[in-house]
């Protein structure tokens, strides 16, 4: 088989390309030659086997296919033909750098027309805007750079690169010749798209596999490995091609043997897969067409002329007349494609249609003729947007001229709304959209349906400078039937209160305020594109104003006319009450016309006076506020939390601008062109009131909770005054802050966003807050400047109710036509109700009111003194203090005779407690004698001998720590190490054969042990740790869940402080004492006597903890005869010291501080075995040898401490140690050139200050290590930094300051010791330079494809391609994500990495633990953006880098993780090993 392959690809290398051309120069029938010539070589190339062989498929295509093409286009060899085309081009001047997924794009704020204006990388550091305000995203895929647009920037639309030059040359002469040079060849790019259809017959067949938004991974590898008879392992990489590219292959042969995988394709719990049995001819000529598209993309790259003629082709009709050109052939069959074949000829739209504004014209004629096929197409699709041509709409739509021109030429307003409808089908009775019976086939086109207000809104989002008589009529046209959409929504979802019992089912209301929140602010632009010009704003008024008649129809049918009657007044109204009725928060209508800052009302008053009716205009409005009140009064109860979530929405700030906010100013509206008193007696009609104010002693009888709401929406809305914008937001700020301190991005989330995502805040929020600036946790907070806070409004109309309190604000002046929303303070009807308040208040048994009530009629009062200019008083108040007085004379009184009450009580308990005392004088006099005595003795114990006494924080029994007396033992963790490794990539090969007594000098693994330092008593922690274990057993199996703890390993949390912890350490007086006594120096004496020392406890737990390190060191099952116990707990003990040592030194503290762990030691003996192969004395790590021999030598003699700080035997180990390691730094010291004429003393001199830099952590090692060993006091000189701690560190140690003198003929030495601190990688300043760098990150076993999830090992600076299927490894049987196996590798299963997508840092350890933790990049305002959702700029915080570093180094990963999945326990079930 092998020898007929390599046969075939001879005879395919024996083609000419330049001979194909040559023929084809000369062939009569040029479309024919080129279809024969490729149907018959795309098989042969294409169509060989089950797995594709993409190299070998490239080569024989560019060579056979592509080649010839080549040449034909440039007439000679494409090697000297297409760089002749490059240099005689005249590039354009627009960037169109096409991005990546992940790419880090630019939008500025200051200057970009709208968000969707994008700047790449390059282009953003060469620009202006890199001064200026700017927002930064990672891109989707699928968008280009719009440097260069002068439409898509208000200033500095081109970068350095691409500025314009002031010589411009010929550029038709250039065009015309690439024209005379190129146009024969477009006869072979026009055929070239339609080779698919010309086959050749064979036999063979795919069995093609393609991609949906459907189906899982788990579904799909699941499904192949039954239907195919696959392994998992090819299972998943068959799904990972499919959902990279959009499709695979699963079987190649015959049709019978691909049609029986996909009869196989069937499950009960999801639709099948969607597969297709395939002709191998067919398969082969769409890997060509794919081929042949992005060969075009790079060839029209050499030329313009070459991009010019490519659209021209692409754009010309075909002989079926409409809809027959390529573009539009290829934009109509856009949801039949896969995944790979619709991204492919999206960049080539892209690179050529859309690089020209005279093609992008043409071609947005044609997307918007097509527009509504292409919609119907999508909603049928099973492909995300970002994959659909539909989303190249924002590249066509946010061109002002272009939308402007499609409105006026295509109507493309009214296509894009009607479309919309056309989707919304499901109505009520009354043609309203009723969403309340959705199956999930309409739920799921729903949320498609979606983007076609993203599309209005973009045709919208900039406003015409200039109206002409047909942009006038074609928006009024979109307008039309954009109020025929709101007619739809005007009433939809009407609820009535539910009485009885509670609704049983909770009605469907999420998908109306979904709709709500989208159109928010395209009726706010459609109300500014009104307001820019006169005729249009009248014209559009009308068409609202009968639009929202039609809607109302007078009145609804059932309602009664009534006229009501109070001081002399009357109006007639209709009888209405809300809490019977049905009734809608969905007004849309009448928003859209409440719009006073968009559709004034100046000019219209005067010309529809008599057709404006303005209780029609309140009359709904007032019906929705009425039902708010009802439901924060508890009126509504029964009607379930959906009716409570509308409520939250109608007044959070995503919808209050067009939902509550123009309830306001309609209300305030209709009150300007009315009788104030007709307007009071509609509402207190409406809020059920008005028997109450209109009926004597009626109010009596009535509850108070709506009596509170009379005035509680009277009040003057921010735009109904003399205010602008900036006051208005400025207020807002203020009354946000008056609250409390928040950060930005609280901020900006409290503020109502415009069209273009912005809020204002930046303008004003320097002039009303300070900013103090984060620390190492936390944000950055705005609070408010003192001079603000005489601007606070108690009753501002955005406060919740839990939010009245503080000052009260003189509101502003009224604008002239709202002046006369004064004259409700002083109508007739408000005067009773403020004087039937105050009657009732100053009434003995008054119950009907409340000081809220009574506080705001005074503030009502004061509010029409301040704009009327005078001092009125209410003789009537007096009469209020004075009931005041007697009230607090009667609560005086009682609080009186509860005084009294609670004395006598206490006289009685303290009677009770001497009589207990007599009854039992001799128990408590012998306990105060106890008391005594033990006080005494402890006195004089602290003069002869320092005692330990601990408590036991389980049982709360103090112990002393004896040798033989019980266990006391810390709660500690042991974990391997790489902290302070110089060599990571040397592991353990067979852990059962390792020899750990000679530690390398790189520290390639160790292990640590660390310690919180809780004590408890040994059989006290037993009893925990057996009742953890009796839980976890008892849990039954299908209900066990991940844990922040495993169990079956020894794994438990310290009882008081919930730190991860897997052994114990038992505490041990200090030995000095043990060894300090006349005993026998035979061997065998001593061993007798040291194995007796200790307790039975103390021995259980000593052997308890070097069996657990022993485990986690090595990774075995634990061996307590095994002889590398010891070895292993003395390793633990130097790397631990080691570690403590590195920590201090980075971070400039004392040796002797608080040190962040606890001294082990272990009374097991060196093992007694001959070693043949010593290491080298390079391959030494000399202060684990220490420990080693020190701990150790006991076993061999008895020392006697006449040292300072060491035994005679320890201070003899440590003087050999010493210089041993003295001689490492000599050997692996390095000479340069020496100068003849250099001094030997300074030869001297820098050999000397070499050493002492060499030995000093060393030393720092060895003095820890002998002070928590033997317990010698510290001298103080040791506990403070300084230059003379040499000389201390030697007195201490017992060493002589002149350690050794060598005369050595050396200038400069290059030390390995001493050894470097390890530190995490450094990071750019910059964030997105990280971004920039990950989007380049190709997935290592993808064939090329971006990494969907890269992510940074900040270790070693390793990026990975994270979760995800195809980059998952085996580890120890069991498949896992790259960041768990790199951390094996990396860090002994700790690891530290940065989601560069997510902006988020992530902790690992082991398989099942991880967490999230904030990452160390801040924007301006101190706050992190986790996922980069709000793209303010980001840039490195040393301090908090320096905080995760500093966790890293104190081996405190795995007690991060502990404690976050304990406070968070969504956090454990997240499948860690996949990541």
């Amino acid at each position: 088989m092998e020898t007929e392959v390599q046969a075939i690809d001879r005879s395919l290398l024996d083609c000419s390309a330049e001979e194909v051309a040559v023929k084809w120069l000369q062939a009569t029938d040029l479309p024919k030659e080129v279809y024969l010539h490729l149907a018959y070589y795309i098989p042969k190339i294409y169509s060989r086997g089950p797995n594709p062989a993409p190299q070998r498929e490239d080569m024989l295509a560019q060579h056979i296919l592509l080649g010839p093409m080549e040449w034909y286009l440039c007439g000679e060899d494409p090697a000297f033909g297409f760089p002749k085309l490059e240099q005689a081009n005249k590039p354009s001047h627009l960037c169109g750098r096409v991005f990546k997924v992940g790419e880090p794009t630019y939008s500025c704020r200051d200057c970009a027309v709208d968000p969707t204006c994008v700047l790449c990388m390059e282009c953003f550091l060469g620009s202006i805007h890199r001064e200026h305000r700017y927002r930064m995203t990672t891109s989707g895929g699928g968008g280009f750079c719009d440097c260069g647009d002068t439409e898509a920037w208000k200033e500095g639309p081109y970068c350095q690169k691409h500025e314009l030059s002031s010589a411009e040359t010929a550029e038709e002469e250039v065009i015309n010749i690439i024209d005379l040079d190129v146009s024969p060849g477009c006869e072979v790019l026009t055929g070239s798209y339609i080779l698919i259809l010309y086959l050749e017959k064979s036999d063979t067949y795919y069995c093609m596999l393609f991609n949906d938004e459907v189906h899982t991974y788990e579904q799909v590898i699941y499904t192949l490995q039954k239907a195919v008879n696959c392994t998992q392992k090819e299972a998943i990489g068959f799904a990972t091609t499919v959902d990279r590219d959009g499709r695979r292959s699963v079987r190649y042969g015959d049709f019978q043997y691909c049609d029986q995988a996909k009869s196989r394709n069937t499950s009960r719990q999801t639709k099948p897969l969607k597969v297709q049995v395939m002709h191998s001819s067919i398969v082969a000529h769409q890997s060509f067409g794919l081929k042949l598209l992005t060969w075009l993309g790079n060839i029209i790259g050499y030329s313009d002329g070459l991009r010019r003629i490519l659209c021209q082709v692409g754009l010309q009709e075909g002989p079926d007349g409409e809809n027959s050109s390529l573009v539009d052939k290829l934009m109509l069959s856009d949801s039949k494609l896969w995944k790979g074949a619709r991204s492919v000829y999206h960049q080539l739209f892209m690179s050529s249609l859309l690089m020209d504004l005279k093609y992008k014209k043409l071609f947005a004629i044609r997307f918007a003729r097509n527009y509504r096929q292409l919609q119907r197409d999508f909603m049928e699709d099973d492909h995300e947007r970002a994959v659909s041509v539909t989303a190249l709409s924002v590249q066509l739509f946010t061109v002002p001229t272009l939308a402007r021109m499609l409105i006026t030429e295509e109507n493309l307003m009214t296509t894009i709304i009607k479309t919309f409808m056309d989707h919304l089908r499901h109505r009520d009775i009354q043609g309203r959209f009723q969403f309340e019976r959705y199956t999930a086939l309409q739920a799921f086109k729903f949320r498609r349906v979606q983007s076609l207000i993203l599309d209005l809104k973009y045709v919208l989002i900039t406003k015409p400078t200039d109206w002409s008589n047909d942009l006038r009529q074609k928006f009024l046209e979109g307008f039309d039937a954009f109020l025929e959409l709101l007619k739809c929504m005007q009433g939809m979802d009407p609820i009535t209160r539910q009485v009885g019992q509670h609704i049983e089912m909770e009605p469907e209301w999420e998908a109306a305020f979904t709709l709500q929140m989208k159109l928010t602010h395209v009726i706010s632009m459609m109300q500014d594109w009104c307001a820019l010009d006169e005729k249009v704003l009248i014209e559009a008024y009308k068409k609202c104003l009968t639009v929202l008649m039609q809607c109302h129809s007078g009145f609804t049918d059932g309602e009664q006319p009534i006229v009501l009657s109070i001081c002399g007044h009357s109006v007639e109204t209709i009888r209405y009450c809300v809490s019977q009725e049905k009734v809608s928060i969905h007004l849309p209508v009448s928003r859209l016309l409440a719009g006073r800052n968009k559709l004034s009302f100046k000019n219209i008053s005067k010309n529809e006076s008599n057709t404006c009716i303005p209780p029609l205009l309140i009359e709904h409005p007032l019906r929705c506020l009425v039902l708010c009140a009802q439901v924060h009064a508890g009126m509504w109860r029964r009607n379930g939390f959906s009716l409570v979530n509308q409520i939250y929405y109608y007044h959070n700030v995503k919808c209050r601008r067009e939902m509550f906010d123009k309830d306001i100013i309609m209300l305030q509206t209709g009150l300007s062109m009315m009788d104030p008193n007709h307007f009071l007696m509609i509402m207190l009609s409406r809020f059920d009131l008005y028997q109450i104010f209109s009926t004597p002693d009626y109010g009596k009888r009535f509850n108070t909770e709506n009596t509170n709401k009379v005035l509680l929406y009277l009040r003057f809305s921010p735009g109904m005054g003399q205010v602008n914008a900036t006051d208005e937001i400025k207020r807002e700020i203020i009354h946000q802050l008056s609250i409390r301190p928040m950060a930005h991005s609280e901020l900006v989330k409290a503020l109502p966003e415009n069209e273009n995502k912005e809020t204002g805040m930046e303008s004003v929020i320097e002039a009303v807050a300070c900013f103090k600036k984060p620390g190492l946790t936390g944000r950055g907070l705005y609070e408010l400047k003192p001079e603000c806070t005489k601007d606070f409004n108690l009753y501002f109309y955005h406060f919740s109710r839990a939010e009245y309190w503080e000052h009260f604000k003189i509101l502003p002046p009224l604008s002239p036509l709202f002046a006369s929303l004064i004259n409700i303070l002083q109508s007739d009807v408000m005067l009773c109700i403020m004087g039937t308040i105050l009657q009732w208040a100053v009434e003995h048994n008054g119950y009907a009111w409340s000081e809220s009530m009574l506080q705001r009629v005074c503030l009502r009062h004061s509010n029409f003194c301040m704009y009327c200019g005078r001092n009125i008083h209410f003789s009537v108040l007096i009469c209020t203090c004075g009931s005041r007085d007697k009230d607090k004379a009667e609560r005086k009184r009682k609080a009186e005779i509860a005084r009294l009450r609670r004395e006598k009580i206490m006289a009685q308990m303290s009677e009770m407690q001497r009589h207990f005392i007599d009854e039992n004088k001799e128990l408590f006099q012998q306990t105060l004698e106890e008391l005594a005595t033990s006080t005494s003795r402890a006195l004089d114990n602290r003069v002869t001998e320092q005692r330990q006494v601990v408590t036991c924080i389980l049982c709360q029994e103090e112990q002393e720590v004896k040798v033989d007396s019980r266990a006391m033992v810390l709660a500690a963790f042991v974990q391997r190490s790489t902290v302070l490794s110089k060599n990571r990539n040397k592991v353990i090969q067979d852990p059962e054969k390792y020899d750990p007594l000679f530690m390398h000098p790189e520290l390639s693994c160790g292990t640590h042990t660390g310690s919180c330092g809780h004590i408890m008593h040994a059989h006290c922690w037993q009893r925990y740790f057996d009742a953890v274990q009796a839980k976890e057993q008892r849990r039954q199996q299908r209900l066990r869940v991940h844990t922040s703890y495993d169990v079956e390993n020894g794994e438990f949390l310290c009882p008081l402080c919930e730190c991860l912890s897997n052994t114990v350490i038992p505490l041990l007086p200090p030995p000095r004492g043990l060894f300090n006594r006349s005993v026998s120096n035979k061997t065998s004496v001593f061993f007798f006597y040291l194995r007796n020392l200790y307790s039975e406890s103390i021995k259980e737990m000593l052997t308890t903890f070097g069996t657990a390190i022993y485990k986690v060191g090595l990774k075995v099952h634990p061996n307590e005869e095994d002889l590398r116990v010891p070895i292993m707990c003395w390793g633990s003990c130097a790397y631990t010291i080691q570690t403590i040592e590195q920590i201090l030194t980075d971070e400039n503290k004392p040796l002797f501080g608080n040190l962040p762990c606890r001294q082990v030691r272990s009374n097991t003996l060196v093992p007694n075995e001959k070693n043949e192969n010593l290491p080298c004395i390079l391959d030494i790590d000399m202060f684990h040898l220490l420990v080693s021999l020190v701990l150790s030598f006991p076993a061999i003699y008895c020392q006697d401490f006449s040292g300072v700080s060491l035994g005679t035997g320890d201070l003899h180990i440590f003087h050999l140690v010493t210089m041993a390691h003295i001689v490492q730094i000599l050997l692996t010291s390095s000479t340069g050139n020496v100068s003849l004429f250099s001094s030997v003393m300074v030869y001297c001199w820098h050999l000397w200050r070499s050493i002492k830099a060499g030995i000093m952590p060393f030393l720092r090692c060895s003095a820890l290590f002998f002070h928590y060993l033997n317990g010698v006091p510290v001298p103080s000189e040791i506990q403070v930094t300084g230059a003379s701690q040499f000389e201390h560190l030697c007195s201490y140690l017992s060493l002589p300051n002149n350690l050794i003198c060598l005369f050595q003929e050396n200038s400069k030495i290059m030390n390995t010791y001493a050894r470097e601190s390890n530190k995490l990688i450094d990071l750019p300043d910059d964030y997105s330079c990280l971004i920039n760098q990950a989007s380049n990150f190709l997935c290592p076993k993808s064939g090329g494809d971006k990494s969907r999830a890269p992510t940074l090992c900040l270790v070693c600076g390793t990026m990975l391609c994270s979760q995800s299927y195809c980059c998952q490894t085996e580890l120890e049987g069991e498949d896992v994500g790259a960041c768990t196996a790199h951390t094996y590798a990396c860090g002994s299963g700790v690891g530290i990495f940065l989601r560069v997508r997510e902006c988020q840092v992530l902790f690992l350890a082991g398989k099942t633990k991880g967490c999230f933790y904030a990452p160390p990049y801040l924007d301006d305002y101190g706050e992190t953006d986790q996922g980069l959702r709000r793209g303010n700029p980001l840039h490195l915080c040393k301090e908090r880098f320096k905080k995760i570093q500093k966790l890293w180094q104190q081996h405190s990963i795995t007690e991060e993780i502990g404690h976050a999945q304990e406070a968070n326990q969504t956090l454990v079930g997240i499948d860690w090993q996949h990541l």
